[in-house]
């Protein structure tokens, strides 16, 4: 995966960033340009290409940084794969940081947002709130808790380890429940939250270091917001209570950077539905005054205690069609 065309012109000095990515798509060109703007050297690398090797200096494999390591890494996504694979490169995000390396989002908080079981536990946790969620491993328990549940309401079937609004499903009955294979045989339900008026809708948070930096509404013809799926992003000014809850949320999972998403009930109270650790920013990006990439490499930057050589341009933005 290439570096940007710029890093050539860096100091030999410069920080050398590894963005953990799994294609060298918009976001990871996006990141590799913002790094660079702030005089640091970023080079893509895949977790799927690391390891371990006991008998190097540092036990690790890095692609791309020979038997060195990197100065920091930000884990912008860890590639789908097998159970194992995929405990295999949080592995080597957990062994970096034990050597050292600051790492963000650290493993810890990957791991809990990729599952989402464990995202809604954690925010329950916290006291933070979120729909009644239930997560089951067999088809039995499940029509279980649909008996007993699905008086109030619907709830909404999710994979566990999804993303991007893909392989929602809406449970009004027990035959709605598809095989258990079919959901990598784990029920993950939670609570529908309807519309309000008829108007689907709700808001992503963009979290950095502390700070909500940027949030939108989104809006769609149906239930399932996603951007990826045809959702309409418009910037939100978000008041002190939302700010405060998305702050909250984002802490309860230990995330130094991550998109929260929330969602009025019917009485207008807010409702955290999820928390990701890799949040994409493109469809927050259409709409955002500034460029969201500088601001998360600088915030990245400061919390590693690399200080960037110089501060990236807040007017730089890379204009998404």
């Amino acid at each position: 995966m290439p570096a940007s065309p710029k890093a050539a012109l860096l100091s030999p000095d410069a920080l050398k960033i590894a963005i953990a990515v799994d294609l060298y798509d918009w976001h990871a060109r996006d990141l590799t340009a913002a790094f660079t703007r702030a005089g640091v050297l970023a080079t893509p690398i895949r977790l799927a290409q690391c390891g371990f090797d006991t008998q190097r200096k540092h036990g690790l494999v890095i692609h791309g940084f020979g038997t060195d390591l990197p100065d920091a890494v930000f884990v912008r996504a860890i590639g789908s794969g097998s159970f194992e694979s995929v405990t295999l490169r949080l592995s080597v995000l957990h062994a970096l940081r034990d050597l050292g390396v600051p790492v963000a989002n650290p493993a810890r908080a990957v791991e809990i947002c990729v599952d989402k079981a464990a995202t809604s536990f954690a925010l329950a946790h916290a006291k933070i709130p979120t729909p009644p969620t239930w997560a089951a491993q067999s088809t039995d328990a499940a029509r279980k808790i649909l008996r007993r549940e699905i008086s109030r309401g619907p709830l909404v079937l999710k994979p566990l380890f999804g993303a991007q609004g893909f392989g929602l499903r809406l449970i009004h009955s027990e035959d709605d429940l598809p095989p258990i294979e079919a959901v990598e045989y784990v029920y993950y339900l939670q609570r529908f939250v309807g519309p309000r008026k008829d108007v689907y809708s709700d808001m992503r948070f963009f979290v950095s270091d502390g700070e909500v930096i940027g949030a939108m509404i989104r809006r769609a013809a149906n239930w399932i917001t996603n951007i990826k799926l045809g959702a309409r992003p418009e910037w939100l000014e978000p008041d002190d209570d939302l700010t405060a809850l998305a702050l909250r949320a984002s802490a309860a999972v230990g995330a130094q950077f991550s998109g929260v998403d929330i969602i009025l009930d019917a009485d207008g109270a807010p409702q955290v539905l999820e928390v990701n650790s890799m949040p994409g920013w493109r469809g927050l990006q259409k709409v955002a005054p500034f460029c969201i990439a500088d601001r998360l490499v600088r915030d990245f930057l400061k919390h590693a205690g690399r200080a960037p050589v110089e501060e990236a341009p807040a007017s730089s933005v890379e204009r998404v069609a």
